[in-house]
Formats: C-alpha cells, sequence, structure tokens
C-alpha cells in the first residue's frame, strides 16, 4: 500500500468547538457538534454514539454455517443476517460474540478467532463491529430477549456468499462479516470448507 497518498491527511481533521447531547438512550446517544474546518470556517455535524457491536460467524465441519432471519423495524423488512449484538458496558468483544452466539442461535462455540473489525456508518455513528469466526460449535439453550424475535437458519458458506452476490443478503453486518470470515479462512483455515 503506497502511505504517500496519506502523508498530508493531517490537514483533513474537524476540531470540535461545542457538542450538544439530543437524546440519550438505551441503545444509542445522539449529537449535534460544532466543529472548525481545515479551511477555518464552522459547520454543524449530527452524529450517533454506539457502544459498539460484534458478529459472529458460526461455521460448522460440514461447511454450512448458522444464519439468522430477523424483521428490522426501521426498514420493515425481514433480513439474514449472522448472529450479532451490542457489547455490554465493561464486557470485552469476544464474551459479547460468545453470548451473542448462544443467545441467538442455540451453540456454544469451542473456538473462536477474532477476524477484524470495521466501522458500518462512518458518516453519522462511531459504531464499530468487531468480526469473529467460530467453531468446534456445540448445542447449548438459547436465551434471547424478551423482545426479539429470530429463526436461525443453517445454510452452506458458499450459498451465503452467493446470496451476497445476488441481493437476497443485504444488511451490511452480515455481507462485511461473511467477505472478511472468507477471507480469514482461506489462510487460516482450522478445517477445510467449499466456497
Amino acid at each position: 500500500m503506497d502511505l504517500t497518498l496519506w502523508r498530508d491527511a493531517e490537514h483533513l481533521v474537524e476540531e470540535r468547538l461545542k457538542s450538544e447531547s439530543l437524546f440519550r438512550g438505551k441503545l444509542l446517544d445522539v449529537y449535534i457538534d460544532t466543529v472548525q474546518l481545515p479551511d477555518g470556517n464552522r459547520a454543524t455535524r449530527e452524529w450517533i454514539r454506539h457502544p459498539g457491536a460484534c458478529a459472529v460467524v458460526p461455521v460448522f465441519r460440514d461447511g454450512t454455517i448458522m444464519l439468522v432471519k430477523q424483521y428490522r423495524y426501521p426498514v420493515g423488512q425481514i433480513f439474514y443476517e449472522v448472529p450479532a449484538g451490542k457489547i455490554d458496558a465493561g464486557e470485552p468483544p469476544e464474551q459479547t460474540a460468545s453470548r451473542e452466539t448462544g443467545e441467538e442461535t442455540g451453540l456454544r462455540a469451542g473456538s473462536i478467532s477474532y477476524i477484524g473489525h470495521f466501522y458500518p456508518v462512518i458518516g453519522y455513528s462511531d459504531e464499530v463491529i468487531h468480526i469473529y469466526a467460530a467453531w468446534d460449535l456445540q448445542t447449548c439453550t438459547t436465551d434471547v430477549e424478551a423482545d426479539e424475535f429470530l429463526i436461525p437458519q443453517r445454510v452452506p458458506f458458499a450459498t451465503a456468499l452467493e446470496m451476497v452476490a445476488t441481493g437476497e443478503i443485504t444488511d451490511a453486518k452480515t455481507i462485511c462479516s461473511l467477505v472478511r470470515t472468507r477471507m480469514w479462512w482461506e489462510s487460516h483455515a482450522p478445517f477445510a470448507v467449499d466456497f
């Protein structure tokens, strides 16, 4: 990667002059900030503070993975998603990943590995999502939250990637998690999977 492209990038930074809290919720907080732009002018930035989340791709020895179907109220649609959830205060991300896998799919991972992270909505939120691959899966009891309704569905990993290509999977965290996990799996494979 040519790092000379970033050599003078620090002149792009905006300086926060004032921050006003507009809303504090159970999941997120909303702010409006006044910033000084690199050219000296001022602007406002509306943004959301989020505690962060983890997404998990549970991979079975037969090359299938576990997805969940879930209705998402803001867009009024049912989505195929990887198991995921927000990081609770003081909770390490790996613990969140393990907890969410059990809660949403009824699976306990004997092995879990950090794949990386990404920022899903950098234009208006500080949310970061950590990606994990999980394997050596054992059945456990599900413990879905009272207001969460899911249908776990096991599909071949290759089929899930095809669903991304055809647009059947449109959730950004799921797309990113599947693609990044496939790339990680190709060089770190705990066992062979057909893609």
